[in-house]
C-alpha cells in the first residue's frame, strides 16, 4: 500500500499569548507609574527650619505675590473673602475645621493679617501656615 505524502506546511501563529503578555505589560506600567500632583498656583513659600509636616483635609487659602487670593481653587477678592468663607458649608463646627494658609514670601504682612482677621470673623480658628524646609 502506497501512502500519499503531504509536504504542505501549516504555519499557524497563535496571537493570544502575545496579546496576553502585552496586556500584562500595559497593566504593570499603569499601576507602577506615579502621578505627580502639581499645584495650580505657583508660590515661593518662605523657608522655616522648624517646619513640621501637617496634612489637612480642610480649607486651603492661597495668597499670591501679585495680590491674587484663592479659597481652595476659587479666586476671590479680599472684600468678598468673608462671604466666600461663610458660603463654605461644613458638617463639623467651624472652630474644628483645619485651615491651611499658603502665602508667597513676597506678600506683605498686612495682607496676611487681613486674611487671618477674616478667618476669625467667620469662626475659623485652627490655621496652619504653610512653609518649605
Amino acid at each position: 500500500m502506497k501512502f500519499k505524502r503531504r509536504l504542505e506546511t501549516r504555519a499557524v501563529v497563535d496571537l493570544v499569548p502575545m496579546i496576553d503578555v502585552v496586556f500584562q505589560l500595559i497593566l504593570f506600567f499603569l499601576v507602577s507609574t506615579t502621578f505627580a500632583v502639581l499645584p495650580g498656583i505657583s508660590l515661593d513659600l518662605p523657608k522655616s527650619s522648624t517646619a513640621q509636616g501637617v496634612r489637612t483635609n480642610g480649607i486651603t487659602i492661597t495668597v499670591e505675590a501679585d495680590g491674587g487670593l484663592y479659597v481652595n481653587t476659587e479666586r476671590v477678592e479680599m472684600e468678598a473673602l468673608d462671604a466666600a468663607l461663610e458660603a463654605l458649608g461644613t458638617d463639623i463646627p467651624r472652630d474644628a475645621v483645619p485651615v491651611s494658609l499658603e502665602a508667597d514670601s513676597a506678600v506683605p504682612n498686612g495682607r496676611i493679617v487681613n486674611v487671618l482677621d477674616s478667618l476669625r470673623r467667620t469662626g475659623f480658628v485652627g490655621v496652619n501656615l504653610r512653609t518649605r524646609e
